[in-house]
């Protein structure tokens, strides 16, 4: 019998019980996110609240994936939840691909509110993550495969019996994004010609690329020259091919091809950039599936759509809740806007600012304030909080690098007067009255080891020859690659100490930032420091008798995406604001967490790593 005898053993004792709870929990996790209990239930046609008859057409939302936290591409588990709470909070309910069908073919209405679920690329964490969700609002989607994945038995992706079972819980439909995800015609950043790759060289060679690349069913496979390196009855082979092989892999593993499909890569035509080759994939199309997603950026299709020329939106693991309410908002007629209903957050802390354009969260546990402008537009907020002339600002700027954070001080509500400082695409503004001032390149700023294009160039060439060797088809092909990015490596090239040209990367659509501001105003002088490294000291301005401060975001440009995602739509977030009077230290205003809630949270985010913790290494 174990006996308690020392104060080691009862550290220990208390150790294994904390180990033990926590074991359990993750347990009583995994068993939750493993089995679904409840089923779905269809909206009902004769309820006239959801189907009055009216034609509203209907949204489709398509996720690449979900994660437990959130990734470049998957979005998190509880983003996910916000965003169809929100939408289900409206009034949205999910409708299936048969009444999709029965919407084109038969003029069945729809719900006045209709929205077509969609999650792509068929991975199991997908599943996984989302299935509470759904559970949570009573919602259905469809689950979109590669149907090579199959035959490599690939463990990130779900198999067919997999997909069978997610079937047999009410909640999923089975879709189709292809037989595999591969791309032709391929060029580097430098134009160099690199020709054909499966996804998994694909994404290794990603970083040495631009926008020059197509997908496998797009286009005729070309050369350097651009020249068709195939005849048109070897391209017509060829992409009918890849339908019959689809067929094959769904008929034997699922016993039938799904109705729905996203040819890929959207937006390139009608379906594909050459007329040729669009009019094999039509014709395929048409022979295997009920319905086609065609393109990507809108997420209404109405009536007079094509049931094969269907539109998604794709919603970006970053995008807060207003962002995608915004989005969809837009894309409606006028008369329906007014059913977007955008989100307050945290209503004690929003009773401290007052919106006067766009639409802001405020989240408490997080600490933080987002600003979602509108389309091709800004979004502002103003602190309701009289403040002396003199104060010390302070925020974390948490928005993507690709747009505009700002905060006005001493301003106005046109902000045409007063200082603002601008965090616009990794460039910092002083701007007064509207009149640019200072502007610093943080790119500089942060005193980055400059490369030069000679050399970028040097190290793409060689990183490119170094996955070929690592996805060659024989020992002495893969030699050969490793011989070329070995001498391609060694390759002498100026720096730019030596005269060179220096390579700057363009800045991703989806590359976040995360930058300290520190504002202090001190009658007519203005100190700022990014990063607590000083910016401008003690730099002057004219006197000004405001004291109002704004915060704003705003949309500046499509940006550069390697999937060609168009958005105008941005939010800026302000995180852990500070407002201190200078002279005694007291503090004026924060949404920072205090005492027991801060407290509680640390707690959660203590116990949230420890169960990630627990799930990536057990």
């Amino acid at each position: 019998m174990y006996k308690i005898e020392t104060k080691k053993d009862v550290k220990k004792l208390i150790s294994s019980i904390i180990q033990l709870l926590i074991l359990i929990a993750v347990l009583a996790w995994i068993i939750s996110q493993l089995f679904t209990f409840i089923t779905y239930k269809p909206y009902s046609t004769a309820d006239t609240s959801v189907v009055s008859g009216d034609d509203h057409g209907f949204v489709a939302l398509s996720y690449f994936g979900v994660d437990r936290e959130s990734t470049t591409s998957r979005i998190s588990e509880n983003k996910l939840s916000e965003h169809l709470k929100a939408l289900h909070d409206i009034g949205y309910v999910t409708i299936t691909q048969d009444d999709i069908k029965k919407y084109y073919e038969e003029g069945t209405p729809l719900p006045d509110k209709a929205l077509f679920l969609m999650f792509e690329d068929g991975r199991h964490d997908t599943s996984v993550y989302s299935q509470k969700v759904m559970e949570k609002y009573n919602y259905k989607a469809t689950m979109f495969t590669y149907a090579d994945k199959f035959t490599i038995k690939d463990t990130y992706f779900l198999m067919p019996e997999d997909l069978l079972k997610l079937e047999d819980t009410s909640f999923w439909e089975i879709g189709s994004n292809g037989y595999r995800l591969s791309y032709i015609n391929v060029f580097d950043r430098y134009h160099r010609y690199i020709g054909e790759l499966e996804s998994t060289e694909y994404s290794l060679m990603a970083k040495y690329f631009g926008r020059d690349y197509n997908h496998f069913l797009m286009d005729f496979i070309r050369d350097a020259n651009d020249v068709p390196k195939e005849t048109l009855s070897q391209m017509r082979e060829r992409i009918s091919g890849e339908y019959e092989l689809m067929k094959e892999e769904y008929n034997q593993g699922l016993g039938k091809v799904p109705g729905a499909y996203v040819l890929l890569h959207s937006n390139t035509g009608k379906y594909g950039e050459n007329a040729k080759v669009s009019a094999v994939n039509e014709e395929s199309i048409a022979d295997t599936f009920e319905m086609n997603f065609n393109r990507e950026g809108f997420s209404l299709n109405e009536r007079n759509s094509s049931i094969y020329d269907l539109t998604r939106m794709q919603p970006q693991a970053n995008w807060y809740t207003n962002h995608l309410l915004m989005r969809i908002w837009d894309d409606l007629p006028e008369d329906d806007k007014p059913i977007i209903v955008f989100v307050d957050g945290y209503l004690p802390e929003k009773e401290n600012w007052e919106s006067l354009k766009g639409a802001s969260e405020f989240k408490k546990n997080e600490e933080l304030i987002a600003v979602t402008s509108l389309p091709q537009d800004t979004g502002v907020i103003k602190l309701k909080k009289d403040l002396p002339s003199d104060f010390n600002f302070s925020a974390e700027l948490k928005g993507n690098k690709l747009g505009c954070q700002s905060v006005f001080l001493r301003s106005d509500d046109e902000l045409s007067k007063g200082v603002e400082i601008r965090l616009m695409n990794n460039i910092l503004y002083m701007i007064e009255d509207g009149e640019i001032l200072e502007e610093v390149d943080l790119y500089d700023f942060d005193e980055i080891p400059k490369v030069s294009v000679e050399e970028d160039k040097r190290d793409s060439l060689a990183g490119e020859y170094s996955v070929f060797a690592r996805y060659a088809v024989s020992h002495a092909q893969s030699v050969e690659y490793t011989k070329l990015s070995n001498e391609a490596a060694s390759a002498k090239v100026r720096s730019v100490e030596e005269g060179a040209e220096e390579y700057r990367p363009e800045i991703q659509i989806n590359e976040l930032g995360n930058r300290l501001l520190d504002i202090s105003l001190s009658g007519d002088h203005i100190t700022v420091k990014i990063d607590n490294k000083p910016v401008w000291e003690d730099h002057e301005i004219k006197p000004s008798s405001g004291s109002g401060i704004y915060l704003q975001s705003a949309w500046t440009e499509y940006g550069y995406s390697q999937r060609n995602i168009a958005d105008d739509v941005y939010d800026a977030v302000f995180a852990r604001i500070e407002i201190k009077d200078p002279a005694t230290g007291d503090v004026l205003y924060t949404n920072k967490l205090q005492g027991v809630d801060k407290a509680v949270q640390v707690t959660k985010n203590f116990l949230n790593a420890l169960i990630n913790w627990f799930i990536t290494n057990i």
